[in-house]
């Protein structure tokens, strides 16, 4: 794809106007002020070079598609002699290619990335397109686009329409009756569990669509993650007859949840201690010791292994 964005080849906007520490006679509100916007033209610049360094990137990837061995090897040596790792150059890539989705579908100006700070194009690539929209539009009017202006119509957007929530919620929320900063969280903890257990936290939620209630289960629904994703980690729990899902029940009855995924998760961490153990141990058992005897011999069980 041809490039559509260019750093601006002014030379005067790599001189940062900063103000004097040792000035006297400039107020603190125009010292800070001075450093914000010197520090904006920073972010521009970080967000344009990320978005460059992308698009190399992704012709690298390509060219080795097209005329390497199909496996990536040469991909992946670029990547080293470049001390990149391969998850942030699949995140600048992933980010070139969403300012380039951006910007060929026309809903934000060539001339409007300048608007955004880093973090705050990267939240808007990362957002529905609808919050896309009407984040692209605001910065194609000439306003300044903050990551906290971006997370805050992504809650707003996904608080009025989400699915996951009942009626009562989504309705509530439109009307200004709950917070989108409370619903939000509430949406994104609900994603992550099975369809059962979101209809019956929905039950509570429609039972008494409250602000109180609504921290409550997102409470709740956070802790029952932690708890099932440690318990499926937790290799002892795999060959006993403990019944994880009637454990988590009984301690959602019993308003103990939380102790729960405690507890799941320290066994968790011990047993992944357990198993560091038996591994160094085993390494030492191809050392002999100072009497000739292997310490492969003298080495502990481990029931888990």
């Amino acid at each position: 794809m041809t490039s559509s964005i260019a750093l601006d080849p002014d030379p005067s906007l790599l001189q940062l106007d900063l103000p004097d520490p040792e000035q006297d006679d400039i107020s603190t509100m125009e010292f800070l002020a001075r450093l914000e916007q010197a520090w904006a033209v920073c972010d521009r610049f970080d967000l344009q070079t990320e978005i460059w360094r992308g698009r190399i990137l992704r012709a690298v990837r390509d060219k080795e598609k097209r005329g390497g061995e199909g496996r990536g090897a040469g991909f992946l040596q670029w990547l080293r002699e470049q001390e990149i790792s391969k998850t942030r150059a699949y995140g600048l890539i992933q980010l070139a290619e969403s300012a380039d989705s951006m910007l060929s579908d026309g809903t934000l100006e060539e001339s409007s990335v300048n608007q955004f700070s880093k973090r705050a194009f990267m939240e808007t690539a990362q957002a529905v397109p609808e919050v896309q929209l009407m984040i692209s539009e605001a910065a194609n009017e000439g306003q300044e686009i903050t990551r906290k202006q971006v997370r805050r119509l992504t809650d707003e957007f996904t608080a009025a329409t989400s699915p996951l929530l009942p009626e009562e919620i989504r309705q509530r929320t439109q009307e200004n009756l709950l917070p989108p900063r409370a619903v939000a969280p509430l949406v994104r903890e609900l994603a992550k569990l099975p369809e059962p257990q979101q209809e019956d936290l929905r039950k509570v939620l429609r039972d008494e669509p409250e602000l109180d209630r609504i921290k409550d289960v997102t409470s709740t629904a956070r802790w029952i993650t932690k708890a099932t994703e440690s318990g499926v980690a937790v290799r002892a729990f795999q060959q006993g007859e403990l019944d994880l899902d009637r454990a988590m029940q009984e301690a959602q009855r019993l308003d103990a949840l939380g102790l729960l995924a405690d507890a799941v998760g320290q066994a968790q961490a011990l047993e992944s201690a357990v198993l560091k153990l038996h591994t160094s141990w085993r390494r030492l058992g191809g050392f002999r010791s100072g009497s000739g005897l292997k310490a492969e011999a003298a080495r502990p069980t481990c029931a888990m292994c």
